[in-house]
């Protein structure tokens, strides 16, 4: 556990990127900053120099060692090593082992391996990550234990295993090596199995889902493994056709060149079937790679998409998107029923950046769950929300351009030769709506979202940015950066309007404990809106329901349960602050706000969700929130003085 809290905190660090205090750190680990500081000293001696991670005033910031400390292997002995063989042993023989003589091999005594099998067992029956089902389990016989189960479930095993040992968010094939080695998988050749893949599978006409494809790439050596220790699959699984076939053979061209095992029929056909249903992206009809979908399952995806249109205002509903999705969701509904999950290192970037588009891709994930009898994982519901991102990132990145008016003086032709560098270097950014070329121009007459000026003006505005004649690379890192910060005003501008109308008086917990977990922190809040008549029991219900479907921690602080209809008398906001963070999801929160939307706020719907996580996704702002916000009125001065910055 210390291990894996270190790895943790090492993962936080660097994709922070800058300092972070103890508190923070020590707030995201649920432990001390004292604990925290020991792991600080524990991380650096794993390098040489102990360069991995900076201390200073302002906290603590990753190294350029950060990365190697992270990389670097667990010292012999640990019980994270010993799991590692203790799992090997019993995977490569179905007689099992002897627990005497293992824990003799491993140089500890019998009480030692007897808690180390406790954590197998946890493993094995849902204690851990790698644990959800398995479908295997421990018999014991006296001091003898085999692990019972089929053959592609111990296969899935290992690839869970191998995939808690990675880093969080990570998806690179040099961390699936390492993690692969830790479990004594061959892991020399996954890079040039992996590109001779990609590469056959481009000739026969389909584009690859990159995010997967180290996946089934692990799927392939975990059974060149097996294999090369008698475990092969007797039988394919699954029926076969024309495609799968040919499929199956370049895998197994593969696996003899760069693995040296020849695979049988009934693991050339089950690794194809992972690739159709996990590294190929569906193309529609007409495509290369393209097909149709069954009709059930693209009814049930058009009535869902259709359903989380109408509720959420966005533009989603055409047959194009449809059809893509409803293939994507077919190879889903295979996985599922296979408990063949996909990973997406995207999903807490997805939820946290994304939150609105997330909660979309919930909803329309929750009702195919129930249309369609399949449980819908985080990772899975990310890749819907990367579908429904890419329909609408057309629209939004239209609303994201900003009018601006170029002040240049006259003289020749340099005002267009500056218009045709800004068009060129910041036409995604901004779009020049006028110039004005002469020096006496009306300052407070121009009403652009920003000024790009060659000549200073009478008064500094935050809008006005100073450009040279010529444009300089200075210069539009100077415009990008001043364009970010109108539009991140304009968006915090809406909330702060909105905060005294949906922040509901008398709906404030400060000292939130995590009594009953997130239902019971739920019911708490949701009891305060049901008192005000604000919503019904009904709403405190579907918003548990929501939260089981995905957690609504959309930050390392703050948590946003809501139901997924908007069926309030009027949109309010119950608020909830902890002393220390409290469990929510895989992770630690200090701040629970749980939204009631109404029907007639829709609109409002987008404003308050994305503007509101937003504010709490930035470290600093959410300790002075939670830190200063001991009551509604100072906790809403607090966050009004944030956003005007």
């Amino acid at each position: 556990m210390t291990r894996r809290r270190q790895d943790r905190m090492l993962g936080i660090l660097l994709r922070r990127g800058d300092w972070v205090t103890a508190a923070t750190l020590a707030d995201q680990l649920g432990v001390t900053p004292r604990s925290v500081r020991s792991y600080v000293t524990a991380v650096n001696a794993r390098v040489p120099g102990g360069d991995a991670i900076e201390s200073g005033p302002a906290g603590y910031r990753a190294l350029p060692g950060a990365a190697a400390a992270l990389r670097a292997d667990a010292e012999p002995g640990t019980p994270r090593q010993r799991l590692h063989e203790i799992v090997r042993a019993l995977l490569e023989t179905d007689g099992g082992i002897d627990v005497f003589d293992t824990a003799d091999r491993l140089h500890v005594s019998s009480a030692t391996l007897e808690a180390d099998l406790g954590r197998v067992r946890g493993l094995l029956s849902g204690a851990g990550p790698a644990a959800e089902g398995t479908g295997l389990a421990l018999e014991r016989h006296g001091s003898r234990l085999r692990l019972t189960g089929s053959e592609l479930a111990r296969r899935r095993f290992v690839s869970r295993l191998v995939h808690d040992e990675m880093e969080d968010g990570a998806f690179d094939l040099a961390s699936l090596r390492r993690a692969a080695d830790a479990l004594a998988i061959p892991s020399g050749a996954l890079g040039a199995f992996k590109a001779d893949l990609v590469a056959a599978l481009g000739r026969l006409g389909y584009f690859v889902n990159e995010f997967a494809a180290s996946d089934v790439v692990l799927h392939a050596a975990i059974a060149a493994d097996r294999v090369a220790q008698g475990h092969a699959l007797e039988a394919a699984h699954g029926d076969t056709d024309p495609t799968r076939e040919r499929i199956a053979d370049a895998i197994g061209d593969l696996a003899r060149t760069h693995f040296g095992v020849e695979l049988g029929r009934g693991d050339r056909v089950h690794l194809a079937a992972l690739v159709l249903t996990r590294i190929v992206v569906p193309g529609a009809p007409g495509e290369p790679g393209g097909a149709r979908p069954d009709p059930q399952i693209a009814a049930a995806v058009s009535a869902a998409v259709t359903r989380a249109a109408e509720g959420y205002l966005v533009d989603i509903a055409h047959e194009d998107f449809v059809q893509r999705l409803a293939l994507h969701v077919q190879n889903l509904v295979y996985r599922a029923r296979e408990q063949a999950w996909s990973r997406n290192p995207l999903t807490r970037t997805l939820k946290s950046a994304y939150p609105m588009i997330f909660d979309v891709a919930v909803s329309i994930a929750g009702e195919l769950s129930e249309t369609l009898g399949v449980p819908i994982r985080d990772d899975e519901i990310a890749y819907i929300a990367m579908h429904v991102g890419g329909r609408l990132e057309r629209s939004r990145r239209a609303e994201t351009v900003l009018s601006a008016t170029i002040v240049c003086p006259g003289y020749y032709e340099l005002h267009e030769l500056l218009r045709s560098s800004v068009d060129r270097s910041l036409g995604r950014a901004v779009e020049v709506t006028s110039v004005e070329t002469r020096v006496d121009v009306d300052w407070d007459d121009i009403g652009t979202d920003l000024v790009l000026t060659t000549i200073d003006p009478p008064v500094p505005s935050d809008r006005i940015v100073r450009i040279q004649p010529f444009l300089t690379d200075a210069d539009v890192e100077r415009v990008t950066a001043a364009a970010a910060r109108v539009r991140r005003a304009r968006r915090l501008g809406r909330l702060r309007a909105e905060l005294a109308r949906y922040f509901a008086p008398g709906a404030f917990v400060r000292g939130l404990d995590a009594d009953g977990g997130e239902e019971g922190v739920i019911r708490r809040l949701g009891q305060l809106l049901v008192a005000q008549g604000v919503v019904g029991e009904d709403y405190v219900e579907s918003s548990i329901e929501r939260e089981r479907l995905s957690s609504t921690a959309f930050t390392e602080t703050l948590a946003v349960p809501h139901a997924l209809r908007m069926t309030a008398t009027r949109t309010a906001i119950a608020l909830g602050i902890a002393e220390q963070p409290i469990p929510w999801g895989d992770g630690r929160v200090a701040v629970v706000a749980l939204v009631a939307f109404s029907e007639s706020d829709r609109e409002a719907f987008q404003t308050v969700f994305e503007q509101f996580v937003e504010v709490f996704g930035e470290p600093e702002n959410a300790q002075r929130l939670i830190r200063r916000g001991t009551d509604l009125s100072s906790f809403l001065d607090e966050l009004a003085a944030v956003i005007d910055g």
